[in-house]
């Protein structure tokens, strides 16, 4: 019989039965998911099943067949479901094969088998509705590579330019502030000038226009950098009519700046006022200069500030750029912060699962499956000190199994007695634990049990055997992790195990449990 391999690389359930074009029989539905079989196998009890279906049912071990016991035909150990007795069932894979298929997708006319079907037209079909990963929004098969491309809003682009990584919706904000984004210069035409070295060839461009330096002063021109010299050089009597009469206002005598009639100096702004009312003004040709003088003092100070309200203007846009760039960072630093905590909790539940399967292999070193255990117990004066304090009163021993899906069981020793025993003797228990295949065991636990103290020079070893009382709860069906314990409380006394013991070398004792399996 070829059995199934659970290595199988099927990993889909049942083909919908809305698939086929024609009623399916009921030999053709799988067992657990009621769908058309995907390469079915049949159990020892004769129902089928995917073989995806299978190895979940069977992943955890053998489990009952439900479908035997709607059936009512429940028969052990025929209807438990084992991978070890299952096989593929390739007569029912080829009937299956040659049955009539359609596609599902609104639109789509293929017909053909259900063989064509899963090997040409199954997730291959440009009509299938399937989700994007991203927005998470539904769209067409065949559309799937234009929208991840060109139209999914949650797509991630990387700048052409700085090659940064960012959100399809950011990219308005990043072309603001991009430090590589190509800007084109309005004066000499220049193009591809990235941002960071705009301002240096703004400062550098001969064809970039700047006011005359001498504007201060009256001078209208505006000139191209790279002829600033020649403007210089032929409007030289110009500037210095423009500046004559500045000089002069500056050089008059400081004895008679503040005299009557005269124009006075105001430090603080380097303007000239008018003096106090009530004083004589100058000549009229006088007044009308120094009128003149205030008045382009008045706009070169207007020049100034309108340009400085520009370049507040452009540091407004940056400094908002900046402000949005640095939300969306924000947002960043705390989607990556849950993702981290997420992740966090994740290596939490790892480590936790890690913790448990070392103590189930350290449990399954020393686990038998025959009823038969041997209990190797070292450093038994200090175990001894530590239940005389009552720090450690009692131990208990690794599980142990009757068979490898029968009872489970453990030890419990009382290194300084209990009860009755309490400080003369050893006291030994045994304990029925609650195992996972309890629901196939026959209870209450009935079978004897044998308890030893091991002489090790294998003479004469301390033995004490019982039959269960099948009325104790500690005998019943476990419905907590153990029972309560049921023994020996008088097993061993204290007084044999002192000086030149032969139950006690190294200062290591044995002890063993034989449970007598008959009947099972």
């Amino acid at each position: 019989m070829a059995y199934i391999s659970m290595d199988c690389p099927s990993s889909l359930p049942g083909i919908p039965q809305s698939v086929l074009s024609v009623p399916m029989e009921n030999k053709y539905k799988c067992q657990q998911c009621h769908q058309v079989l995907r390469k079915p196998v049949q159990a020892q009890c004769g129902h089928r099943f995917c073989v995806h279906c299978f190895k979940q049912l069977t992943s955890s071990g053998p489990k009952p067949c439900e479908a035997c016991r709607e059936e009512e035909i429940y028969e052990e150990p025929f209807s438990i479901l084992n991978s070890n007795e299952a096989f593929p069932d390739n007569a029912a894979g080829r009937e299956i094969a040659s049955l009539p298929a359609r596609c599902l997708n609104e639109g789509c006319v293929w017909t053909g088998s259900i063989k064509e079907y899963e090997a040409q037209h199954e997730g291959r079909c440009e009509l299938e509705q399937v989700k994007c990963e991203a927005c998470q929004n539904t769209i067409l098969l065949s559309e799937k590579d234009k929208h991840n491309e060109r139209e999914c809003e949650e797509r991630t682009l990387n700048c052409k330019y700085c090659k940064t990584s960012f959100n399809f919706k950011e990219i308005k904000a990043h072309d603001e502030i991009c430090p590589k984004f190509p800007l084109q210069c309005k004066d000499c035409g220049k193009k591809k000038i990235p941002r960071e070295k705009f301002s240096d060839h703004s400062k550098s461009c001969a064809k970039s226009k700047s006011a005359c330096p001498f504007s201060d002063v009256g001078c209208k021109h505006v000139i191209e950098n790279g002829k600033q010299s020649d403007h210089e050089h032929s409007s030289t009597m110009e500037h210095l009519r423009l500046l004559l009469p500045m000089v002069l206002s500056i050089t008059v005598p400081p004895s008679d700046a503040s005299g009557p009639g005269e124009w006075q100096e105001d430090s603080g702004l380097g303007l000239y006022r008018a003096p106090e009312e009530g004083v004589s003004m100058g000549s009229g040709a006088a007044a009308a200069s120094q009128s003149m003088d205030l008045d382009k003092k008045v706009k070169a100070l207007e020049n100034i500030v309108c340009v400085l309200n520009r370049e507040v203007e452009r540091s407004a846009v940056t400094l908002e750029a900046f402000a949005h760039q640095h939300r969306l960072d924000q947002d960043k630093i705390e989607n990556l912060s849950s993702k981290v905590r997420q992740l966090e909790r994740t290596i939490d539940m790892r480590d936790l699962k890690l913790s448990e399967t070392e103590q189930l292999v350290r449990e399954l070193q020393f686990c038998t499956f025959d009823g038969i255990f041997v209990w190797k117990i070292s450093d038994f004066s200090r175990r001894r000190q530590d239940a005389v304090a009552s720090r450690t009163p009692a131990m208990f021993s690794p599980a142990f199994y009757s068979s490898k899906y029968g009872y489970k069981m453990c030890l419990r020793l009382y290194l300084n007695g209990d009860g009755t025993g309490r400080g003369t003797h050893l006291s030994l228990f045994f304990v029925v634990m609650r195992g996972k295949c309890d629901a196939l065991l026959k209870w209450p636990f009935s079978q004897k049990v044998t308890l030893m103290l091991l002489d090790q020079n294998n003479r004469e070893h301390i033995i004490d055997a019982f039959r269960p009382d099948v009325t104790s709860t500690s005998f019943q069906r476990p419905i907590s992790e153990m029972n309560i314990a049921s023994g020996c409380p008088l097993f061993c006394p204290l007084a044999r195990l002192a000086g030149k013991s032969p139950y006690l070398r190294d200062d290591t004792i044995f002890i063993k449990a034989i449970v007598d399996l008959t009947g099972l």
